[in-house]
């Protein structure tokens, strides 16, 4: 029997609160219970006389974790065991809220890095910067440290005062900024803002607790600026709160429209969630930004704007996250997540990944042959299907950066110099309007010149692996002067790429350096004019027939 208490049934992250009861269903609970009785009875011995003849000593809280990971591997990749030492780590996750300073700190060559102070919270309020190195915290040494070991440093009770040691660009001697650590809730919603004159945005990079509200807020704000569409990016969100999601889908549908349904093996947990409230706006042209890492949900605020035909999706295919999981309390302060449901959006489709091992590299869903899936209809007619994430109306494929820009991002200079040019000039443009000048490019390629960044081009592995297949195909000496030609003609040259795609460095620096002036909106606000979803947006509010077709299913896919 399971015993009637509260538990947490969640998407991505934990979600909302549901009482339940009942008694788990077997076709023959007896057998059942035996097999379940024999194979821990198994397992215990197992350990047992593991521990008892191994050669070495076992660490058995490191040993049994190890079985009960593989075990729960075998079910998905969401059902987890969380022990007691994780707990707090779990609950900043899924809440958001954590004791500390305020800021994102990261290793680069050695050195543990300020990489954003958030704006308004300890960090930012001390003077803390991007690009100041973390000497010591409370006189601990922090400069061999790794960065898990100096965030749990830098973490503690709301009130708490703390000295933190810095070593900052330009400055010979360190300096000691005091702070007093702050209850930390990070925004929801990070950013709102005017694109043009009656284009609003906001991004909403989370699904914890007052999600809802935050949107509803930056909606009305956004409106009252004279927004008359609104660009809804959900990009790279993982999902959170179920509840939440409800909450936003409810801004945009009618009250007591189903906004999500959930079911699974324990029947008596099965639910319907509806809109419960008034809608906010039922009539503004929205576009929702989507990827694919958007997934949980996102993929649930997505899917019922896109099945209600209450606004048009752009960019990519979504992750294909669709099941329920539920927190478990477990013995010494132990918790499990385990997937209890699969969820599913208006139209009747479940969008989770049929495989989940079958994903593409950058983790979203895999193709799946047409005949595995279903087709499912929107309020308007227009036919979508299940099978893994929800495709987009419109895609806009990711722009893939250029070797010699990966290189440049990997080795921190992209950082190193954007630290070094807010040191020598003391402000700069708006970040809407800032731009690298040519000549300030050519400064840049010029600090580039004793800096180590070697990459190897895609083409240029690819004749490698040619070279080595022919000659274990003994090929090579038929091939060989084509080969060394190839490798002549695409053999890549630094100065080159640096002039090929100064465009894209341009981009990639400036957003870089806006950071340490304007902090995240900054970086935000300089993405508008090169973000390819964004600006796809803005062409499709620009038409507002092609805008409509795409709803009435009268226009073709892009």
């Amino acid at each position: 029997m399971i015993s009637r208490k509260k538990i947490l049934v969640y998407l991505g992250t934990p979600v909302a609160l549901l009482s339940v009861g009942g008694m788990l269903a077997f076709n023959n609970p007896n057998e059942q219970y035996f097999e379940i009785a024999k194979n821990l009875d198994i397992f215990a011995t197992l350990f047992k006389e593991i521990n008892t003849y191994y050669v070495d000593d076992v660490n058995p809280s490191k040993a049994i974790k190890t079985g009960i990971d593989a075990m729960l591997g075998s079910l998905d990749p969401y059902t987890n065991y969380i022990p007691e030492d994780e707990i707090e780590d779990y609950r900043t996750m899924t809440t958001g809220q954590y004791g500390g300073i305020g800021a994102v700190i990261s290793q680069r060559n050695g050195r543990v890095i300020v990489m954003m102070p958030y704006e308004g919270f300890p960090a930012n309020k001390s003077g803390m910067r991007i690009g100041d190195e973390l000497l010591e915290v409370d006189g601990v040494d922090v400069t061999k440290k790794n960065t898990g070991d100096v965030s749990k440093l830098l973490k503690g009770q709301a009130g708490t005062k703390l000295k933190i040691k810095i070593k900052r660009f330009g400055e010979k001697e360190p300096k000691m900024l005091e702070l007093t650590r702050e209850r930390i809730k990070i925004d929801n919603v990070p950013y709102h803002g005017m694109v043009t004159a009656d284009v609003g945005y906001l991004r909403l990079t989370d699904f914890t607790q007052d999600a809802g509200k935050e949107v509803r807020k930056a909606i009305v704000d956004l409106k009252e600026k004279g927004a008359k569409k609104i660009i809804f990016d959900l990009r790279d969100n993982p999902g959170g709160l179920l509840n939440e999601a409800v909450n936003i889908s409810n801004l945009f549908i009618d009250k007591d429209k189903e906004v999500v349904s959930t079911r699974g093996k324990v029947v008596e947990w099965n639910k319907s969630y509806k809109a419960l409230n008034s809608p906010l706006d039922t009539d503004i042209p929205v576009v929702v930004l989507t990827s694919g890492r958007s997934a949980s949900a996102s993929e649930i605020v997505g899917g019922v704007i896109q099945d209600y035909d209450r606004g048009v999706l752009i960019g990519q295919k979504t992750y294909g996250k669709g099941l329920v999981q539920t927190t478990r309390m477990l013995t010494y302060n132990s918790q499990l997540k385990v997937t209890t449901a699969k969820y599913y959006i208006p139209s009747g489709r479940c969008i989770q990944a049929i495989d989940y091992k079958n994903r593409n590299s950058d983790g979203s869903a895999g193709k799946i042959a047409d005949s595995l899936k279903i087709a499912f209809k929107t309020t308007n007619g227009r036919v979508v299907y299940d099978g893994g994430g929800v495709a987009p109306d419109i895609t806009v494929e990711r722009t893939a950066y250029a070797p010699i820009t990966i290189s440049l991002e990997n080795k921190g200079l992209f950082f190193d110099y954007a630290t070094e040019y807010y040191y020598s000039h003391p402000s700069i443009a708006p970040a809407k309007e800032f731009k690298l000048t040519d000549a300030e490019y050519t400064a840049f390629v010029a600090w580039l010149k004793n800096k180590e960044y070697d990459y190897t081009t895609k083409l240029e592995t690819t004749i490698k692996d040619l070279e080595e297949v022919s000659k274990k195909e003994k090929y090579y000496d038929d091939i060989k002067e084509r080969i060394n030609n190839l490798k002549a003609s695409v053999s890549h040259n630094k100065e080159q790429d640096l002039t090929k795609h100064k465009a894209e460095i341009s981009e990639v620096l400036e957003a870089q350096i806006v950071s340490r002036y304007y902090l995240e909106k900054g970086v935000t606000e300089a993405s508008f004019d090169n973000d390819p979803e964004i600006q796809e947006a803005v062409k499709l509010f620009s038409n507002m027939t092609k805008y409509q077709d795409i709803l009435k299913g009268t226009a073709a896919k892009k």
